[in-house]
């Protein structure tokens, strides 16, 4: 049965919270500037209306589950925390003597509630920044950043031997004779600690297919599933969304910049933020997934809370045609710098779509326009280039007194969007950087807290949430206006 928060206050409640809160704390102004209500009725599907036992209030439920992400706390250490902790107890609406939810119940309300229902709360707290008019709505910027799996890397004889290992246990639930003769055929008591051979493992996958042939017969669901990833980890091809670990199926093998440093694996964590710092959208990607090419559902999440933009800005990942003809079909600016192998000079040019022509950074138009496969050839004289200081680094080399640049029509797509705003846009995406940073320093998210995909969905929600419920309560504060104190007359002596 769905628990109901107490809204009265005894004189001992008010008593001691008004004597021994502090006067001052982030914690007081969320609890009086964001509205958590909503929960209640986000979660009235979860819970009979008549059956059970009343539960403990779903507000007060999640806003255990709030500090637990705002303070990068357990839960059982929430759950001690809000036993004594005077500021805890009154943020969450508990009273002095009113019995503390325990871990298990958290636990059971975060699965409870699932990553659906994270992502609809995580919207609500977003619309209410937007209803309070602190959205901008003028520049979106989207970026990802990685979150290392919750687990330790096995090599390829080990994650063999992972998988099968918890096949037998599995197994050993429904048959355990069954499962005794693979334990004594196909696992071994040690693990290797030192780099395998290439003849090791491949005598490991030749034991692998063979424990996959003596298990035919199908269990259950999750025996064939993880039956599945054995055999599909023991074929020994290389493919880019090959198995890391059997302990968490979902984590994939990622690369976020150029070198042996930018590989990890896990998850990433791919976000819109508006430009007044608020995260509007967020999305959960493997690792081995490129956010370049997974632009539109993130950018769809935004059109469904109504929540539009003038222009999106990106980094070089985002750099193709797909892309940016999807955010000028959305009326927005697409402010994507170049990427990898591309013609960086291209850049200094513009296109003038009244003259369907290119101009280049002083101004000057070409002597012609020749259309070609994919293009157009535009052909400039060097003539107009005498005075032009940056012309070696900005123009392709000339050719017999003539410049040629070919533009192709999906670079025709970036130089619309090549106009003066363009570099303060990209100036103001680095921004983004700072909260990455703050969810990671502050928020745990660093690394996942949980694991499968579903679960580490939770937590990157739940650290946005925080993380904007923090900034929100800022701008609020900022807005509204400062407190004068004023001491009481004094009584004049009768």
């Amino acid at each position: 049965m769905l628990g109901k928060p107490s809204k009265q206050r005894d004189f001992f409640d008010s008593y001691i919270y008004e004597n021994l809160l502090p006067t001052e704390h982030i914690l007081l102004d969320i609890k009086q500037k964001i509205d958590f209500s909503f929960v209640e009725e986000e979660t009235k599907g979860l819970y009979s209306s008549q059956l059970g036992r009343p539960s403990y209030p779903p507000e007060v439920l999640f806003k255990m589950l709030f500090l637990e992400f705002y303070y990068n706390l357990s839960d059982v250490e929430v759950a001690k925390q809000c036993k004594y902790n005077i500021l805890y107890r009154y943020f969450t609406g508990l009273q002095i003597h009113e019995p503390t939810p325990d871990d298990t119940s958290l636990v059971v309300f975060r699965d409870r509630l699932g990553q659906e229902k994270f992502s609809r709360i995580f919207d609500q707290i977003v619309l209410q920044a937007k209803e309070n008019g602190l959205l901008k709505e003028r520049l979106k910027i989207v970026d990802s950043t990685k979150v290392i799996a919750d687990v330790l890397m096995p090599n390829k004889v080990n994650l063999l031997h992972q998988g099968r290992k918890l096949i037998t246990k599995a197994i050993s639930k429904i048959n355990p004779q069954k499962a005794q003769e693979l334990a004594k055929k196909y696992l071994r008591r040690t693990k290797l600690f030192t780099r395998p051979t290439e003849k090791e493992i491949e005598k490991e996958r030749r034991l692998t297919r063979q424990f996959i042939k003596d298990i035919k017969t199908k269990f259950n669901k999750n025996i064939d599933n993880l039956s599945s990833l054995l055999n599909s980890a023991s074929l020994g091809r290389k493919k880019k969304d090959k198995l890391a670990s059997f302990i968490d199926p979902d984590a994939r093998f990622g690369k976020t910049k150029i070198g042996p440093e930018g590989n990890f694996c896990g998850y990433k964590a791919h976000i819109s933020e508006d430009e007044s710092e608020i995260i509007t959208s967020v999305d959960t990607l493997k690792g081995n997934k490129d956010e370049g090419s997974n632009l539109k559902p993130l950018l769809e999440m935004d059109k469904e809370k109504q929540i539009i933009h003038k222009a999106t800005v990106a980094d070089a990942k985002y750099d193709s045609a797909k892309n940016r003809r999807y955010i000028h079909r959305k009326n927005m600016r697409a402010y994507i710098p170049s990427g990898r192998g591309s013609k960086k000079y291209i850049d200094n040019f513009s296109y003038d779509k009244t003259t369907g022509t290119v101009i280049c950074q002083e101004g000057h138009s070409p002597l012609s326009k020749t259309r070609q496969e994919n293009g157009y050839l535009y052909i400039f004289s060097t003539k107009s280039c005498k005075h032009c200081k940056d012309k070696p680094a900005a123009c392709p080399k000339p050719n017999a007194g003539r410049i040629r640049l070919f533009i192709s029509d999906d670079h025709k797509l970036k130089l619309l969007d090549n106009i003066p705003e363009r570099k303060e846009a990209i100036t103001l995406r680095k921004g983004i950087e700072r909260k990455f940073g703050e969810a990671k320093k502050w928020h745990g998210m660093s690394r996942a807290r949980y694991r499968t995909k579903r679960k580490v969905a939770i937590q990157i929600l739940m650290t946005f949430l925080v993380i904007n419920a923090k900034r929100i309560t800022r701008l609020l504060k900022e807005r509204s206006p400062a407190r004068v104190f004023q001491p009481a007359l004094a009584i004049r002596a009768g």
